[in-house]
């Protein structure tokens, strides 16, 4: 069994899967330690890529990179976070020089792995994003509000003391899993600013004035009354604030995504 130890994780090939088991500690990242540990099963990497650079810009230590890129609707941390951190990344492993061998030899063996498992037709096990998400159900608390996911809904209650008058009125809002496209993730833009988690719900055919022409951030629709949609009016929002809630609305996000792909793959 082959191990390599990097900065945030520990990665240990089997021949089948690798176990991800992610640091524990105060300088650990709030996701990966919320996670603790995943496996990935050989036949849901399409690649493996490895390279090196210098840690800070010229005349810094050198430092190596591997990242496990995922089979399409395999990755729900890529899929809601395409502004996702590095430090946050569950599936991107870093290190320093003095392992770089060590490192690149393994993410040559991983890859061909890959490689030789999807020739052989082997496919990933099905509802895998579930296996990478933390499990249901799952609750999450911020400035604005709480959300929550059991896998037949999602809950927002605007109960904090940040949550604007819109909200307060309506107090609280269920999503159907059936109703559910996806969920997004976007974080703060700045140190002090809010970030939100929003739930995105799939299109109704027969829907008319505001709801037919609904459209979200990244695809799907949105209400024409652009003020009705900002985050901190948006019924289908919730807000958060620091990296804690950040991480925690993250998670939520992937959760509810992995889940709406198992119920697409069970329709289909």
């Amino acid at each position: 069994m082959d191990q390599l130890h990097g900065d945030r994780a520990t990665w240990r090939f089997d021949g089948e899967s690798v176990l991800i088991r992610y640091h524990t500690g105060r300088r650990t990242d709030s996701v990966l330690d919320a996670l603790g540990q995943c496996v990935l099963p050989l036949a849901a990497i399409a690649s493996v890529e490895f390279r090196t650079e210098r840690r800070g810009g010229w005349g810094r230590s050198r430092h190596w990179r591997l990242r496990a890129r995922l089979d399409h609707k395999a990755d729900p941390y890529a899929a809601v976070g395409s502004m996702l951190t590095e430090a946050s990344d569950p599936f991107l492993l870093t290190g320093d020089a003095d392992t770089e061998l060590v490192a690149e030899y393994y993410a040559e063996q991983l890859g061909a792995a890959a490689s030789a498992t999807r020739e052989t037709g082997v496919s990933a096990p099905a509802g895998l994003a579930t296996h990478l998400v933390p499990p249901l159900p799952l609750h999450i608390q911020t400035v604005e509000g709480t959300a929550s996911f059991d896998g037949t809904s999602a809950v927002l209650t605007w109960s904090g003391y940040e949550a604007r008058s819109r909200k307060r009125k309506q107090q609280r809002r269920e999503f159907p899993v059936a109703r559910i496209a996806r969920a997004e993730w976007v974080p703060p833009t700045y140190s002090g600013y809010f970030g939100y988690l929003r739930v995105v719900e799939r299109a109704d055919p027969d829907a008319t004035g505001l709801t037919a022409v609904r459209r979200y951030l990244g695809g799907g629709e949105q209400p024409a009354d652009s003020a009705a949609t900002a985050p901190e009016h948006d019924l289908a929002c919730l807000r958060f604030r620091g990296s804690r809630d950040q991480a925690e609305a993250l998670l939520l996000a992937a959760t509810i995504t992995a889940h709406t792909w198992v119920r697409d793959k069970h329709q289909s």
